[in-house]
This record gives structure tokens, C-alpha cells and sequence, in this order.
């Protein structure tokens, strides 16, 4: 094997560089991002690229999670090295943590990408292959699993954006346990007037109408492990809040915390409002809204989030129906509006700007009360189950906002609040809206080879067209 070959070369040098007819070609089968780590000639400084990859590649007979050097990650901005393909490489060498006893790995640090199709992956299965570790580390192949290299960051990241959970760690589905409710709780409007001068409030039991995609704020030199926030607007029958989720307990809750979603809530705090935060447009819930912000913390106090079954949740709590602003001809530059359409284009996911983790695509979609279609600008929203496989389907997107253009159509484009649903509806909120039903009466009239001749998928798309 090309690979154990070359770990047990590297066991006698320090470093190790392949004469050109010794370096076999190799498939690449993962790429890994996450923050660096300071070094000791950087902690005083920003490094200009603060992010590292893990690269794990085959040889078809053995897998290598390994480092790539920094001086390598420009292949990755420009998706030459990419997964799927083969590369060769030249030089690397092995690297010794010295803050855990028996963990060290391969960095690589020079390597030729091969630009045709892998000759290394047909008829191999890469699950089923064996981890390479040197010998005396194969505790560290534990530690391989779903951490990076640097044993000081605690995740990976998105390869393309910040907004998306990734890795094993994000927790996702039901609600907790069935569990007895305390029958005292106190309503937003009482603690928004009272809980100043209370130690310990009351439980406290609302819906979420509103959830924004996650905040990551990781920057190169912070020490917190899980650098994450995000908000939602909650609402009993007194009124709304916001609430914000911190840090580790964004893994745990974020996936499972949707709109229409019932908390019963516990050890909270309330903090003044952030000014600099994005906020939904709710005036058409015609609630009172309050400007303080519950927030839910690991510690200091250590937060009890319940996530109320749906079958639990009684008509006597008296919490409100999320509703739906659709009246898109009648807003005003700027401002929010839910959508529901018959998508008939959906553009390839782009990236910002190579220094920005931000990714997004351009869609088209039609509701049968216009010859014009929705012009959608939607950027990564926490979904990447949803916004990788947008196609020619139903969907439902809320919070958008409207952007005129001198002599054009206006387009909507996505905010931070806006969530994205495709395919799967029932059980939504939006489902009992009178737009969405008339939507769907529509559809019944269509057919869908007349409706499959007028999409396309894929492509570059710009807004608005060029002169």
C-alpha cells in the first residue's frame, strides 16, 4: 500500500519528499474545514487565512486523515482540490501533538491535483476501509472520527459558508420526553415588567413564530469551542420575544427548535436588547412586542430546555397561530413577505467572494396569479438538507425581502430570518394559510409534462440582466 509505505518512511525523517515516479496517485474522499489554531509566532497577529482543512484520502486500500498545509488551501478556494478526484502527492511530513500523549498525523505539504475523473475509486468502498495511524497511536483514531486534527478546536465547519450545521454533533429530531409541566408560569408581559427584581422567574411556556439561521463568530485567536448564536421570536398570549441560544447548546437544540415549535423553559436569563441584530417584520401577527431578550445559556444559569410534543400541547395555554404576510404587490422596498411557488429555474450554488463564507443561488417560481415568476435570491439559511436540493418542486419561502430595480421587476432576496421548505409541508403552520390552499387548487390544474418543459436546473444567473 502506497499509503502505509509511506507512513512508515516518515517514521525515520522529519520530513519526506517523493521523487516524481514514487508518487502514486491518491483520491481524495473528504475535505474538512475548521478555525485554526494560533501558533505561538501568530498569537499576536490576525492570520490572513484563518481557516484549516482536514483532507482524508485513499489509496484504495487504506484511508489518511491528514493536515494540508497552509500554503495548500488556495487548491480549495478554487475547488481544484475538491472530493472525488485524484492528486499526487510529493511532500509531506508527520506531525506530533504535544498536548495529547499518542495523537499525530500526516501534513501534507505539496501535492499535484490530476484533473480527470478518479482511477483510484471505481469498485472501492470507502467506508469499509481501515484508518491509517502510526504505530503506538491507534488510540487517535478515535479522536479521527468527526474532530479536527488540531485537537484544540472541538468541530468542523461547512466547507462553503458558516451559516450550516455540519458533522455528527448537531442533534436533530423529536421533542423530549413526555414530562409533567409546571402548572406555574409566568407570561412575556410580567416578565417583561417584573423580572428585574426577581432572583429566580417563573417557567415559562411559548411558541416559536419566527427562527434565524445561525450566527457563527468564530474569529482566528478565540478560545471558545462553540462559537454560535441564534435567535428566535417566541410568543405567548401576552405578546413576543426574542430568545437567544448560546454557544454548545446550539448543537443540541438548534435543529430541534422550529417555528410552531412549543418550549417550556427554565433557568433563563433576560438581558437588555442588542441593538446590532437583525430582526423579522411581525407587525402582521398584531402582537405586542417586548424588547427585552430571554436568553438560554450552558451556564450561569445552566438552561432547561423542553421541547413540548405536539400532541402535548393543550388549547387552554392559549398560544397563537404563527400567520403569514403574502401581499407582495402591495410592499414597499425593503420590506418581508412570505412566499409559496411552482420553482421553474433554480440556479448552481455560488459563493460570495472568496474571502466570504456566504453561498447562494438564484431561483424562479410561479403561483399561477401572474405571467411573472418570483425572482429569489436565497442565500444558505442553517438548511443544507433544503437549499442543496432545491429542484422543480413546491416551495415555501418566509421573511424574504423585497428589492425594487430602476426598470426592472423587483426580486426578493433572503434575510437572516428566512427559512426555506420544500417537498415535505404537512404539519407546517403555512398549511392552514388561504394562500397557500388557493396555491394549491392551482396546482391540481397543471400537468406535469407542461410544467417539466419549462424548467431548468442549473447554470449562472444574474440579477438584475447586464446592458
Amino acid at each position: 500500500s502506497f499509503l502505509q509505505r509511506t507512513l512508515e518512511r516518515l517514521s525515520s525523517t522529519q520530513s519526506l519528499k517523493l521523487p516524481a515516479d514514487e508518487a502514486l496517485p491518491v483520491a481524495v474522499v473528504a475535505l474538512q474545514r475548521y478555525l485554526s489554531e494560533p501558533t505561538d509566532g501568530q498569537r499576536q497577529e490576525q492570520q490572513l487565512d484563518s481557516y484549516s482543512f482536514d483532507v482524508t484520502i485513499t489509496d484504495g486500500a487504506w484511508r489518511a486523515k491528514c493536515l494540508l498545509h497552509p500554503s495548500l488551501n488556495h487548491l480549495v478556494h478554487r475547488n481544484a482540490l475538491r472530493t472525488g478526484t485524484d492528486v499526487r502527492v510529493s511532500r509531506c511530513s508527520f506531525v506530533y501533538n504535544e498536548r495529547r500523549l499518542g495523537h499525530g498525523y500526516i501534513c501534507i505539504e505539496e501535492l499535484g491535483c490530476i484533473d480527470e475523473g478518479s482511477c483510484v475509486l471505481p469498485g472501492v468502498d470507502v467506508s469499509s476501509l481501515p484508518l491509517l495511524v502510526k504505530h503506538g497511536m491507534e488510540r487517535s483514531v478515535a479522536l479521527q472520527s468527526d474532530v479536527p486534527l488540531q485537537v484544540s478546536r472541538k468541530h468542523y465547519l461547512s466547507l462553503w459558508n458558516n451559516d450550516d450545521p455540519e458533522g455528527d454533533m448537531w442533534a436533530s429530531g423529536c421533542a423530549s420526553p413526555d414530562q409533567v409541566l409546571d402548572s406555574r408560569v409566568t407570561h412575556l408581559v410580567t416578565l417583561e415588567s417584573s423580572f428585574r427584581g426577581l432572583w429566580k422567574p417563573l417557567p415559562l411556556l411559548v411558541k416559536i413564530i419566527h427562527k434565524a439561521r445561525l450566527r457563527y463568530y468564530g474569529k482566528f485567536g478565540l478560545s471558545i469551542d462553540y462559537p454560535y448564536q441564534a435567535y428566535f421570536e417566541v410568543a405567548d398570549q401576552s405578546g413576543t420575544m426574542s430568545l437567544v441560544l448560546w454557544n454548545e447548546l446550539c448543537p443540541e437544540y438548534y435543529q430541534r427548535m422550529n417555528v410552531g415549535t412549543v418550549l417550556y423553559l427554565r433557568n433563563y436569563s433576560l438581558k437588555q436588547s442588542y441593538s446590532n441584530r437583525s430582526r423579522p417584520q411581525m407587525d402582521h401577527h398584531r402582537m405586542k412586542s417586548f424588547t427585552s431578550v430571554i436568553c438560554l445559556n450552558a451556564r450561569n444559569p445552566a438552561a432547561v430546555i423542553t421541547v413540548v410534543s405536539p400532541k402535548s400541547v393543550l388549547p387552554q395555554w392559549g398560544l397563537p397561530e404563527v400567520s403569514y404576510r403574502s401581499e407582495l404587490e402591495k410592499l414597499p422596498n425593503g420590506l418581508a413577505c412570505d412566499v409559496i411557488g411552482l420553482v421553474t429555474f433554480v440556479g448552481r450554488v455560488e459563493r460570495v467572494r472568496p474571502e466570504k463564507y456566504w453561498t447562494y443561488r438564484w431561483i424562479h417560481a410561479v403561483d399561477g396569479t401572474s405571467d411573472r415568476p418570483y425572482i429569489l435570491e436565497l442565500y444558505s439559511s442553517s438548511q443544507p438538507e433544503i437549499f442543496n436540493q432545491i429542484c422543480p418542486t413546491y416551495i415555501v419561502c418566509t421573511q424574504m425581502r423585497v428589492c425594487q430595480v430602476e426598470g426592472c421587476p423587483p426580486y426578493l432576496t433572503s434575510s437572516c430570518e428566512t427559512q426555506v421548505f420544500i417537498t415535505y409541508h404537512k404539519g407546517q403552520p403555512y398549511v392552514s394559510d388561504p394562500a397557500v390552499k388557493s396555491f394549491i387548487q392551482w396546482t391540481k390544474t397543471l400537468k406535469d409534462n407542461a410544467v417539466l418543459q419549462k424548467t431548468a436546473v442549473g447554470g449562472h444567473y444574474c440579477y438584475p440582466p447586464p446592458p
